[in-house]
């Protein structure tokens, strides 16, 4: 079976934002990427994950503005991760379970903290 690991190491690096970052500054960074979530880190450390969704619920739907709504004010705080050891298989199932569309990965390499996503 095919590990996240061996996966990833196909993939580009993730963008992130920061929690005070503004949800239109988010928005740009989906467009521009193509993605439909990014994590939140705090410094090195996941705090939460912005999606689309969160957008459509949280702040269109509440007639906030994106421009003085703050990322942290919208995301989603509770965040489970997969580990590069994981399975493929093992992350779709825990994705299928939890009804979830992005599973970030965290993983230490020998230059410092790395954050990817499973989508």
């Amino acid at each position: 079976m095919q590990s996240i690991a061996q996966l990833l190491a196909k993939k580009p690096a993730v963008v992130t934002v920061a929690p005070h970052d503004s949800v239109r500054q988010a928005l740009e960074i989906l467009a521009t990427h193509n993605i439909g979530a990014v994590p939140v880190l705090d410094g090195h450390r996941l705090v939460g994950i912005f999606s689309e969704r969160d957008y459509a619920r949280k702040v269109a739907l509440k007639g906030l503005a994106s421009t003085s709504t703050t990322v942290q004010e919208v995301m989603s705080a509770q965040v489970l991760c997969a580990r590069l050891d994981d399975t493929v298989m093992g992350c779709m199932d825990l994705m299928t379970q939890k009804h979830i569309r992005h599973l970030p990965v965290n993983q230490l390499m020998h230059h410092g903290f790395t954050q990817q996503v499973v989508a």
